[in-house]
């Protein structure tokens, strides 16, 4: 009798037991992937820990990734061993060979208390899909499976990117999700055997005694099973109501009053903000939550920072790539229409706070994923103005990559202000910067070249030469790795995942092996 109840149900309560776990750890990767101040904080605490270990934060939505995958197979399989046992349940209900898992399977029968049963299946008419959709378990089963297969489905990459809003209001499935796991195991499908009865009827001492069930003389009765309580609901008390407490946060931060003290609209469609916030304090390279109630109550997108900590306000640039954001950059550009109402939310940390750590920095930009470092430029350009002493970082090289010129004109004056600083301050090779057009016909080249000789850039007024293509990242690498033999290089990337191999790549390719030499790592930002 022992064995047969281990084998059935041993496998479900093994990936049960796993697949809780992996749903408690999905719901703080959760709470990581929302990013809350604790991730700010853990990382400013964590501040005098190693490298190494300070950067594992950064990938969050790495481990968010993999817990979900995990439940996914987890998921997988404890479904087939359901499957696996019903099939079992449905041999032995339908089975009259005397065998201990048919005699167990009509046991409610024979004691006539419906409730001492182990065999859902309880009678020869009754179908898997009857017991499926009739019971507690079944019918939560199945709601929290289709609840899974359109979360993971919606987050792929090609429907997060191109249709954002699908993924957003479907992501949030995971409410159902949860509440249907909570309650999952209540109807008590999984059975044990009761104390009273294991006293009685010992397996290990009355399960070859099937045929003595019924003598009155006989010291092994009938057994008697129950329903084992819900374990579920335990794996996500914990993480639920920190999740709720940070939901409840930054829904008191959210409706703090924002104030847009400027607009502007700048080429290819990019419109920057300037606000204000009562209490509002950032770090560089840091990013915020912003909803616009008269567009959508419910969306809130990332926008990273492009001000500087020095500023007495905080703005973001946005560029027409949806929905959302057309219609925002449409709201904004009515003349006669009052400004519509921004909350904000944040801000939040990334791997960007850590770019004054490296002695030199590396930061690659493509399109309008260059906005981390125009916070992180703006605020060289305060600290040298301020003549800040603890500055650690001695070299910036900056890469931009875009694919039209007028993605260059908003960020052009900022690169022209630093380039005539350092010129001031005698420190010209402090920050070197290169710009790379990818979207270039022939006329476009063909000004550029006849114009070369000339003291400023055709294309951008900057005194650097805008390069057309892509850059040749061996030998950018090898010409940084020369230059600083014995320094820590930081690469900072905000921008598509093939490039972010490529650096990775790099990064890992011109390190040296010994570790008083140049040491390259890599940085990207997730959103």
């Amino acid at each position: 009798m022992g064995n047969w109840v281990v084998n059935y149900w041993f496998s479900v309560l093994f990936l049960a037991t796993w697949l809780g776990l992996n749903v408690f750890l999905f719901v703080h990767a959760f709470l990581s992937y929302e990013k809350a101040d604790k991730y700010f904080y853990t990382r400013e605490i964590l501040g005098f820990c190693r490298h190494a270990l300070r950067k594992q934060l950064d990938h969050n939505l790495a481990f968010h990734k993999l817990v979900a995958y995990m439940i996914c197979l987890h998921t997988a399989i404890h479904i087939i061993a359901h499957l696996f046992n019903f099939e079992h349940y449905s041999r032995s209900r339908w089975a009259t060979d005397g065998s201990l898992a048919s005699i167990l399977s009509t046991l409610s029968q024979q004691e006539r208390d419906e409730d001492s049963w182990i065999n859902p299946i309880q009678s020869p008419n009754m179908t898997v899909e009857y017991v499926t959709f009739t019971s507690i378990a079944g019918v939560t089963g199945v709601i929290i499976t289709i609840a899974l297969v359109l979360i993971v489905t919606s987050a792929m990459e090609f429907i997060r990117r191109s249709y954002f809003e699908v993924f957003w209001y479907t992501h949030h499935i995971f409410i159902i999700y949860f509440i249907g796991l909570g309650i999952h195991g209540i109807g008590g499908i999984v059975r044990g055997q009761t104390e009273e009865s294991l006293n009685e009827s010992h397996p290990h001492r009355c399960a070859e005694f099937l045929e003595q069930w019924d003598d009155h003389d006989s010291h092994c009765k009938h057994p008697r099973f129950e329903g084992l309580p819900a374990e579920s609901w335990k794996w996500i008390l914990a993480p639920g109501i920190l999740y709720i407490f940070e939901r409840i946060l930054r829904f008191y931060r959210s409706k703090q009053k924002v104030v847009i003290t400027k607009v502007v609209m700048h080429p290819s469609k990019v419109l920057e903000l300037q606000m204000s916030k009562h209490g509002f304090i950032m770090e560089v390279g840091q990013y915020i939550f912003v909803n616009c109630p008269s567009i959508s109550y419910l969306e809130w997108h990332p926008f990273t920072l492009t001000s500087a900590p020095e500023e007495d306000f905080f703005s973001i640039h946005i560029r027409a790539v949806g929905d959302w954001t057309e219609n925002l950059i449409r709201a904004f550009e009515q003349q006669h229409s009052p400004i519509p109402r921004i909350e904000v939310d944040g801000p939040f940390g990334t791997v960007s706070e850590d770019v004054f750590q490296y002695e030199v920095a590396v930061l690659v930009g493509a399109g309008i994923r260059v906005t981390p470092f125009a916070s992180i430029l703006k605020s060289i350009w305060y600290k040298f103005q301020h003549a800040d002493h603890n500055l650690k970082t001695q070299t910036i090289y900056f890469f931009w990559i875009c694919r039209e010129t007028g993605a260059f004109a908003w960020f052009s004056d900022l690169l022209a202000s630093l380039e005539h600083e350092m010129e001031e301050l005698g420190k010209v090779d402090f920050l070197n910067y290169r710009l790379f057009l990818t979207g270039w016909d022939t006329n476009i080249a063909g000004h550029a070249a006849l114009n070369f000789d000339k003291a400023t850039d055709i294309l951008t007024g900057l005194k650097q030469k805008t390069s057309f293509g892509r850059p040749m990242w061996d030998n950018e690498f090898s010409t940084i790795a020369n230059a600083h033999p014995k320094s820590v290089v930081g690469v900072f990337l905000c921008g598509p995942q093939t490039l972010a191999k490529s650096l990775s790549k790099r990064c890992h390719q011109y390190s040296s092996l010994d570790p008083r030499k140049v040491q390259f790592y890599f940085n990207k930002e997730d959103f």
